[in-house]
């Protein structure tokens, strides 16, 4: 399994990551802008680009999916309670909170839910649901790496402060990859990657 993390994207500076199969396909965690460059990207190394793995709907999350599934067919999966602002909730999906236009419409998501287990040539991701920042937040894991999308930052968490949000939730999720089994190597929404072992030390909603 090759990981290939892309240029911060969106007026937020958002990651992405490619995940490479054996088979030559490749896996998107979050596609927040520019589908060209992210196409290009994966066209760059070889890869074909089979699924979308959504960490959740937030517009800077999401921003490229409608184009990538238009030029690739490729499949997306987002938590249920997430759908719907991959359909169209401009207030779900934060566009006309940070005054952002152009982020196309997608209705063809398959919903995830806790516990499924999403499979892609030799590769497993298992789903956990992490809600807090939005109620249809999750995280995939898949080995030793964890994508925890707007959930865990290193040193930080995720907003609750925006509609959709429960601080309460997101404190339940905290625990939940807290209790996690062993170290785990944390592929953020934003900023840069970290470990499990390094934020129970360290991050103050932690510890």
């Amino acid at each position: 399994m090759e990981i290939i993390k892309l240029k911060p994207l969106s007026i937020c500076d958002t990651n992405s990551y490619i995940v490479a199969t054996r088979e030559g396909n490749a896996v998107l965690i979050d596609a927040p802008a520019d589908a060209d460059y992210i196409l290009g990207e994966i066209m760059l190394r070889g890869l074909e680009l089979k699924t979308i793995l959504l960490t959740h709907g937030h517009f800077d999350h999401v921003g490229a999916v409608a184009e990538l599934a238009e030029k690739t067919g490729c499949e997306v999966y987002i938590h249920e309670m997430d759908l719907d602002k991959l359909k169209g909730s401009q207030e779900g999906t934060l566009a006309n909170y940070f005054r952002v236009r152009g982020v196309k419409n997608y209705d063809g998501a398959k919903s995830v839910k806790d516990g499924d287990i999403i499979k892609i040539d030799e590769l497993e991701f298992d789903v956990v649901h992490t809600p807090g920042h939005t109620s249809g937040s999750v995280c995939y894991i898949i080995g030793d790496v964890m994508f925890s999308g707007d959930t865990l930052f290193a040193r930080s968490v995720g907003r609750t402060d925006m509609p959709d949000g429960s601080y309460e939730k997101l404190m339940d999720s905290i625990e939940i990859i807290k209790d996690l089994g062993g170290n785990l190597r944390i592929l953020p929404g934003h900023m840069c990657e970290t470990s499990l072992d390094s934020e129970r030390k360290h991050n103050p909603y932690l510890i």
